[in-house]
């Protein structure tokens, strides 16, 4: 599509998102009233995934797959549904919801649809989960033709969404892939395209994920890089060209001025995946920045300016058989449990999964570590070599005399905060060029055990997915959602 025909509309918010309305005593509507509220509520019987062929070889569309959950049940830990989209190389990512918590307030309001942005063909899948949450069902496909005439954007990510009853996603660039086009697309409660949310000439440098916090007036997003860059894999030569991205970027809310860009240096490379605490009173939150390994703390400072300190930190491995002579832990992806106690991260590469309490924020502590997976287990060529010069590997646990493969990538926490669900796939191609035996075996999911009250971690052996003996092969399993809502998608206000 030729330029001269890309319209760029900048769409405001409605007053209901701003945090001076008074949604009354939110008694009703979808979600809950507060995060502590949300821990007392049902435990989770299915988990939705979203699940890729695309870049597997395999020519068959992305599905959404359905997981029992319920210990109870007979089907307990298997797919018991599978809703294919209706094309092919979407590239299914992550997944947000029409309604949340930010609505609670709204007795017209209904957590009924589950979004479905495609990272690579621009399309969202809007998925009916309410009238059968067993068997969800598509009920409308945003088409990319709309989404890049209307607002040029493409690349779609993140949805959350708003208390006015729209929807808000980053997109990552351009239709070309270049990141200097990315943004944020508005919908409407039915899906249609409103324009762009941020301001006219205030686009960030980078897209990927993002966060609000109306008490505080304030969004946050992160930047992974340029479709164009990422798309073909990782190089590293890609961030010396500054194809990838190492900034926060600070809006007003809900009106989408950009206030103020945080630039977090060579120690926050690639930050990922962002999150406030869920206190909606609290002004601080996290940020994954996966290249460096670094856990960042962001913060209002008294005048009202945002700053930023390296939280948690962690060290590469000095290796042998491998690409680079030191591998990153490449924090791919963490939560915050909803009453702010813990925080829970992967290092894909490494292999491990972390449980920090964070009650200090400024000080967290290790309190939990487990190895599920990663490039340096036992029987793996890839050796560590530790400051003495001794090698050694990882011991990584069989679970039901199934070899754990890959390294843990997305992560889900139960509301009670008891249980973490881990998949293991990131990006088809990044997948293919980090873990090459995951195109040929597919992902697993699993469950991992949470000590709330000292902290710990402990592998679930009774819970184990298998998405490689799938009907139609074996599948990459991404992002996961329970029907209710979590920790990663809903907002309070």
């Amino acid at each position: 599509m030729a330029t001269d025909v890309v319209v760029v509309q900048h769409a405001s918010i409605s007053d209901k998102g701003s945090p001076s309305i008074d949604h009354g005593c939110c008694k009703k509507g979808p979600g809950y009233a507060s995060p502590i509220e949300a821990m007392s509520g049902p435990r989770e019987a299915l988990l939705y995934v979203t699940c890729v062929y695309s870049g597997t070889g395999i020519v068959k569309p992305d599905y959404l797959a359905t997981i029992d959950v319920d210990p109870s049940s007979p089907n307990y830990s298997k797919v018991v549904h599978r809703l294919p989209v209706p094309y092919l190389g979407d590239e299914l990512h992550h997944s947000g919801w029409n309604s949340c918590s930010s609505c609670h307030g709204d007795t017209s309001a209904e957590r009924r649809f589950l979004l479905l942005p495609s990272l690579l063909s621009g399309r969202i899948y809007v998925i009916n989960t309410q009238d059968n949450p067993r068997s969800p069902s598509l009920h409308k496909v945003v088409e990319p033709a709309d989404i890049v005439q209307k607002t040029g954007l493409a690349y779609p990510h993140t949805s959350h969404c708003l208390a006015s009853g729209d929807i808000l996603v980053s997109c990552l660039g351009d239709k070309d892939g270049n990141a200097k086009g990315n943004g944020f697309l508005l919908l409407d409660s039915e899906f249609n395209v409103k324009g762009r949310w941020e301001k006219p000439g205030h686009s960030p440098l980078f897209g990927y994920d993002f966060w609000y916090q109306p008490r505080h007036k304030t969004m946050i997003s992160s930047s992974w890089g340029a479709p164009a860059a990422f798309t073909k894999g990782f190089n590293l030569q890609h961030v010396t060209d500054g194809l990838y991205g190492r900034h926060l970027h600070v809006y007003s809310w809900p009106d989408g001025e950009l206030k103020q860009t945080l630039d977090l240096g060579n120690t926050g490379l690639l930050p990922l995946e962002i999150r406030f605490l869920h206190d909606p009173s609290r002004d601080t939150g996290f940020v994954g920045c996966a290249l460096t390994s670094n856990m960042v703390r962001f913060f209002q400072t008294p005048d009202g300016s945002w700053s930023h300190e390296i939280a948690i930190s962690v060290k590469p491995l000095k290796v042998q058989n491998w690409i680079l002579p030191e591998m990153p832990g490449l924090i791919t992806d963490f939560l915050i449990s909803l009453d702010d106690r813990y925080l829970y991260f992967v290092n894909w590469l490494h292999g491990d999964v972390r449980q920090y309490n964070i009650e200090d924020p400024k000080k967290p502590v290790l309190t939990g570590q487990v190895w599920v997976g990663g490039l340096i287990q036992k029987g793996s060529t890839i050796l560590a070599v530790s400051e003495e010069g001794k090698q050694f590997q990882f011991d990584v646990p069989e679970i039901q005399g199934n070899q754990l493969r890959g390294g843990p990538q997305m992560i889900q926490l139960s509301l009670d905060g008891k249980r973490l669900y881990v998949t293991n796939s990131l990006f088809s191609t990044w997948d293919r060029q980090f873990y090459p035996e995951l195109i040929e075996t597919g992902s697993h999911m699993l469950q991992i055990d949470v000590n709330q009250e000292k902290g710990g971690l402990a592998i679930n052996p009774n819970f184990f997915v298998d998405f490689g003996s799938e009907p139609e092969g074996p599948s990459l399993a991404h992002e996961m959602r329970y029907p209710g809502g979590d920790c990663t998608s809903d907002i309070w206000i």
